[in-house]
């Protein structure tokens, strides 16, 4: 597969842009996931001619507002400048399908970025660069480099970009209603395991040429939304057994037993989910079934990810 192309801060790839002259770079992001994405890196403090180094900034609340100054120069004010940037860079965004963000940054942090004034700083601001990125690019998966620590944000991070990939794949070989309902039953068993697939699936039920656009641009905004909800293992539970039903012809009482054994030590965070997964996969192998062959969800992603082997 060609690797997917995600935005990121260019510090995290180790270049040496930070304020202070340094990087922050991230072996898991270069050493892992480089294999698998193109990264396109940004660094909008520089971009707009900051320098490095360079003084420090932070986000200060003034009169209601939230501005990015200069922490020895208030009169430093830089925000309308970044928020300019990320408006030039539209185009450039809208070739991505996720982007990583340099967590705490004044520019890049996605939330809990500390905001001064009145007293204490409060971690309640949104970096100014990467505000107006996620404000002009709301299907984008986005995630911050200090939350890809946890399993469960790391692995719905990525599940969303690849989602996010094969959506913009499936438009650019054009838009039809059959290609639209084929995507969504590839993706239903995903989707189960984020919420409830109802509403998706009564959005397409009566799709035609004449309503097209307007349902798939309902659809993507309706599934990017349950897509952020990280899954729980109730879900996963829910959809392994749904999974299961496929098979009850073919399993004999032994493996029948089995299966529900493994599911249920699943349950109860006794093995993680790579383990009834990969039963199902076995079982599947010898038993094809058309519907699971299609489905994404016993494989979302390449399996050298290892995202499954934690949750």
């Amino acid at each position: 597969m060609k690797r997917i192309p995600i935005g990121i801060s260019s510090c995290l790839l180790g270049q040496e842009v930070r304020f202070d002259g340094g990087h922050k770079h991230d072996a898991y992001i270069t050493g892992t996931l480089g294999q698998y994405f193109e990264f396109h890196p940004f660094c909008p403090e520089v971009e707009i001619g900051l320098g490095v180094p360079r003084p420090t900034l932070h986000l200060v609340r003034i009169g209601g507002e939230i501005r990015c100054v200069g922490v020895k120069d208030p009169e430093r004010d830089v925000t309308d400048r970044l928020r300019r940037h990320a408006e030039q860079l539209k185009d450039r965004h809208a070739e991505l399908c996720g982007y990583i963000l340099k967590k705490d940054s004044p520019s890049c942090g996605m939330e809990r970025v500390k905001v001064y004034g009145g007293g204490q700083p409060r971690r309640e601001g949104v970096g100014i660069y990467a505000e107006a990125l996620m404000k002009a690019n709301p299907l984008l998966p986005v995630e911050e480099e200090g939350r890809l620590g946890d399993p469960g944000l790391r692995e719905n991070f990525i599940q969303r970009v690849y989602v996010f990939y094969r959506w913009k794949k499936m438009l650019a070989e054009g838009l039809t209603p059959g290609r639209l309902t084929t995507f969504h039953a590839r993706h239903k068993l995903i989707i189960m395991s984020h919420g409830d697939y109802r509403d998706l699936g009564r959005m397409l039920a009566d799709v035609g040429s004449d309503t097209l656009a307007d349902t798939a641009e309902r659809y993507i905004v309706s599934l990017t939304s349950l897509l952020k909800q990280v899954p729980t293992r109730s879900r996963h539970v829910n959809v392994l057994q749904h999974i299961q039903g496929y098979l009850k012809k073919e399993l004999s009482a032994d493996d029948k037993a089995e299966m529900v054994d493994v599911i249920e030590r699943y349950r109860r965070g006794d093995l993680p989910l790579i383990v009834p997964l990969t039963l199902l996969k076995h079982h599947f192998r010898k038993s094809p079934d058309p519907y699971i062959d299609e489905s994404y969800y016993l494989s979302p992603y390449p399996q050298e990810l290892r995202l499954l082997n934690e949750l």
